[in-house]
Formats: structure tokens, sequence, C-alpha cells
């Protein structure tokens, strides 16, 4: 065989095991089996289970062909626990935030940058956050938020097969500790790994498994960037999806960390449900094929937001 036509076929095949163009239900769905698994037992933020989880995102991320800055994948920060009342004081453990990114290729726009994020930790066996009365009993956070982990991984993955394209550069953060205050997402913006201000737009995904039958897509702070509520309805309209856009409506989830900061912010999720924060929340709930869609719309969106000179600016909301 002729040694360039090797050449190529071999570089075909590396790319092809490091990068697929698609996003697929069934590793959507392996995602989530693994982070709703027993022995991960509601991805609790310190211990080995945590530890366990952060291997993997770390592993998924370096397989995907995201580049780690300088300290590496894992951001550590120092998490203060909630616990029940009663307790004296709340116990302190190490855990950390996954990042990566994809530099873009624009000599000026690959300064700035589009976060994409999902907090992968939960509840572990309930705590004081739980909606349940079944006491000790794994929560294992299948839609919140096993689904915003899993797009997460799902979308880097197909960014990177589109990454000659980016003009603009893209960090991946999956943050720890979110349920016990925002602790991941409050400890990244106060220990930035690029300056703040070539942050252009933070968009999260909590709880994005559970598209009904309507198709609808909920968001807040559309709003916060130029043009943003137009934008969003007509690219979810095109996937024959049925976008509820805010303008503000910022809400509770890690991207309110960014926008008290200044960042425009897009807060993505599909809808509440009797199951959030009980052990009920399991991945026989979760809409794979639904799931899919809502990452073709994070995808598209990105990529309308990266690949152009998209005028991106702060637009504080009441």
């Amino acid at each position: 065989m002729n040694k360039y036509v090797l050449f190529l076929l071999l570089n075909t095949i590396c790319f092809s095991m490091f990068s697929q163009s698609e996003i697929t239900e069934s590793e959507l769905k392996n995602h989530i089996l693994f982070l709703t698994s027993e022995k991960n037992a509601g991805r609790y933020p310190g211990g080995k289970e945590n530890k366990r989880i952060v291997k993997y995102l770390k592993n998924e991320f370096k397989k995907i062909g995201l580049t780690s800055f300088k300290s590496g994948y894992k951001q550590s920060f120092k998490a203060s626990l909630r616990v029940d009342k009663k307790a004296e004081k709340n116990p302190e453990v190490t855990t950390w935030n996954v990042v990566g990114y994809i530099e873009g290729h624009d000599p000026i726009l690959k300064n700035e940058y589009i976060v994409l994020g999902a907090h992968y930790d939960h509840l572990g066996m309930g705590g004081p956050s739980s909606k349940s009365d079944k006491k000790n009993t794994i929560h294992y956070g299948a839609d919140d938020n096993a689904s915003g982990t899993s797009a997460l991984l799902e979308i880097a993955e197909k960014l990177v097969s589109q990454k000659n394209r980016l003009k603009r550069s893209i960090i991946f953060i999956a943050f720890g500790a979110e349920e016990h205050g925002l602790l991941g997402s409050r400890y990244f913006v106060d220990n930035p790994l690029v300056p703040l201000s070539r942050i252009k737009l933070m968009i999260n995904m909590d709880m994005v498994g559970r598209l009904n039958s309507n198709k609808h897509v909920y968001m807040g702070g559309a709003g916060t960037f130029p043009d943003g509520v137009d934008l969003m309805k007509t690219l979810g309209k095109s996937l024959s999806l049925n976008p509820i856009v805010h303008a503000g409506s910022v809400g509770g989830s890690d991207h309110v960390s960014f926008y008290r900061k200044g960042i425009s912010v897009l807060g993505m999720h599909t809808g509440g449900h009797p199951q959030y924060h009980t052990p009920e929340d399991t991945i026989d709930l979760i809409n794979i094929k639904g799931e899919k869609e809502v990452c073709n719309y994070i995808f598209k969106t990105i990529i309308k937001l990266a690949v152009t000179d998209y005028d991106m600016a702060f637009i504080k909301q009441d």
C-alpha cells in the first residue's frame, strides 16, 4: 500500500477513535448508566465515589480530545457540605471541577470563550435537600444531573469533530458540589482559568433528560446577550422543538455564578417533575431520544455563536 494512502487511512482511524461527529443515544445512555450506578451511590461530594466519577470524566475529556489547562483537567476546591440543622458543623471535603477546552482558530476571536457546563454531583443517600421521606436511600439523580453531564460529554465530542470551524474557543466544565450551594461554579468564577472578561456566554444544562410530548425546552437568561431570545426561538423551531424562552429568569443553578460576575448566560432544562430530589429519579424515566434532540439544539446554538462573529455583550436583566 502506498505510504501516503496508509498514513491517511491511519489518520482517519485515529480521528474516528477520538472524535465522533454525531451525538448518539447509546452513548448518552451509557454515561447516565455509569453516573447513576449503585457503586456511585448518588454522586455525593468527597469520598471514593466522587473520585471515581472525576476520574471517569477526566478520562472522557482526554479521550474526546479536549485540551487541558496548565493545571490539568481537575480544579480542586474545598466544599462545605449541607447537613441537617441538628448537626454541630458542616463537614468540609475536597472535590473537583473537571475542565477542558477547544481553542478557536480566529486570531482575535479565539481569545473569547463560550462556557458549556453541567454539574455532576447529586444528593448521595438523601440529606437535607431530599424531597423524600425515604432515609438513607440512594438518590440516583438520573435527570438531576446525570442527564446534563452526559449531554456535556456528547456535545463536546461533536464539537471536537467540528473544531476547525470554530472561531471562538469553548470551555467545558463538569461542576462539583452544585447541590451544596453552587460551590463548584462559584469556585471557578472566583478562580478562573481564563480572564472572566473573555467569557462571553455560559450555557448551563441542569435536568435536560425529560423532554415532554410537547417538546418544551425551557431556558432563562436569553436576554442577557444581543438578540438571544429571537435566536433561541428560531434555532429551536428549526429543530422541531418548542422552546420556552425567558429573557430574564436566570434561575438557581450554576449559571447564576457567572451571571453575578456580569457574564451572559443561558440556563437550559426540560422542566420539573415529581421525582426531583427523590430516589425515584432513575434512568428508566429519561427520554434518551428527547435528550439527543436537546443536545443537538445546544450544539447548534454553540456553532452559531462560535463559528461567526456574532456580537456578544452582557445585558443585565431585572
